[in-house]
């Protein structure tokens, strides 16, 4: 059970004033967090521009891992960041700094292609499942169980349908006989009612700005570390 945190995501800078966006504050933040108690770091790269940016990635982790040795750093894979299948697989092909471990989605076409990639560059793979269906897929794969932990991320802001995903992906996992680690994150409205369920089901969970940005009594958070710091007393309590 570890508390992971996901320090910026695709929030735009608006989001938060003490959103990191570059390869320092990332940097900073990360250490920060780590300081708090976050076992595990997940960081979005940008580029110059301020974009979400898979070519970021080894100025990125570099800087991260130089702020927190012995600390494991995640990546997302995300469609979206390159917005086209064939530069997503030619920066990951491309990376020298490579992270300790890279999320990909389910839900997407080319995770297959994505997870094969990640397995011959020797990163490790963090299965995201937000939906039953993605759960389904995941399971279906050869080699499926050759990853690092299993996701189940879900974004529907309505707790109870948001609960009834989740615990539909984990029957998925148990009839299929899975036995690798789990960890639990929602988005907003979500995020706190989950850190709790990951909790008692000794499951690892995230938190951080990527996935909300206030505390469980609602009030916006000063930074990063102060979620992280929230979350680990949940875990240690």
């Amino acid at each position: 059970m570890i508390v992971q945190v996901c320090i910026n995501g695709a929030r735009p800078r608006e989001f938060h004033p003490r959103l990191p966006l570059d390869a320092e504050a990332m940097a900073d933040d990360a250490a920060a967090c780590v300081a708090a108690g976050a076992a595990e770091l997940h960081i979005h790269p940008r580029g110059a521009d301020g974009r979400e940016s898979l070519g970021a990635v080894d100025a990125t982790v570099l800087a991260v891992r130089q702020a927190c040795p012995g600390t494991l750093v995640g990546v997302s894979t995300g469609a979206w960041i390159e917005n086209d299948a064939e530069r997503t697989r030619k920066a990951i092909a491309g990376w020298r700094e490579l992270p300790d471990y890279a999320s990909v989605n389910l839900s997407e076409a080319d995770a297959p292609d994505v997870m094969n990639l990640l397995r011959q560059r020797g990163v490790g793979i963090e299965a995201g499942l937000a939906t039953v269906a993605d759960a389904e897929r995941y399971v279906s794969l050869a080699g499926h169980e050759s990853v690092l932990r299993i996701l189940i991320e879900i974004d529907i802001q309505d707790l109870s349908l948001a609960l009834e995903e989740a615990h539909g992906i984990a029957a998925v996992l148990a009839r299929a006989g899975l036995r690798r680690p789990i960890l639990l994150h929602g988005v907003d409205a979500t995020v706190w009612p989950f850190v709790e369920l990951a909790h008692q089901r000794r499951w690892s969970t995230r938190v951080g700005l990527e996935d909300g940005k206030t505390l469980a009594d609602g009030t916006t958070a000063k930074d990063n570390a102060a979620i992280v710091a929230a979350a680990v007393a949940v875990f240690r309590g």
